[in-house]
C-alpha cells in the first residue's frame, strides 16, 4: 500500500536544536514525537494522548504517524524550524 504524503500535515513536525535537543517535535509545543509514538505503541488511545497533552489536536497525532510512516520507508523529509 502507498500514501501519499501530505506535506501539509508534516509542517506540524519541527526540529529546534533548543527545544528537546533538537528531537523532533509537535510545532508549537515541547512534546518529542516519540513521546506519542511510545504511548500509542502502548495501547494509548488517541483521546487519552489529548487529555494528557491538551495543546496536541487530531491532526498533531497524525502528523506524527505520518511522520514515522516517512521515516520507516527511509524517505528524506527536511523539518523546518
Amino acid at each position: 500500500m502507498e500514501f501519499s504524503m501530505d506535506k501539509k500535515l508534516l509542517e506540524r513536525i519541527t526540529v529546534d536544536p533548543n527545544i528537546q535537543h533538537g528531537k523532533p517535535c509537535i510545532r508549537g509545543t515541547r512534546t518529542p514525537i516519540h513521546v506519542i509514538l511510545e504511548a500509542m505503541a502502548l495501547g494509548t488511545s488517541i483521546d487519552e494522548i489529548k487529555r494528557e497533552y491538551p495543546p496536541l489536536s487530531d491532526d498533531d497525532i497524525h502528523a506524527v504517524l505520518l511522520f514515522a510512516a516517512v521515516l520507516s520507508n527511509e524517505q528524506e523529509y527536511r523539518l523546518s524550524a
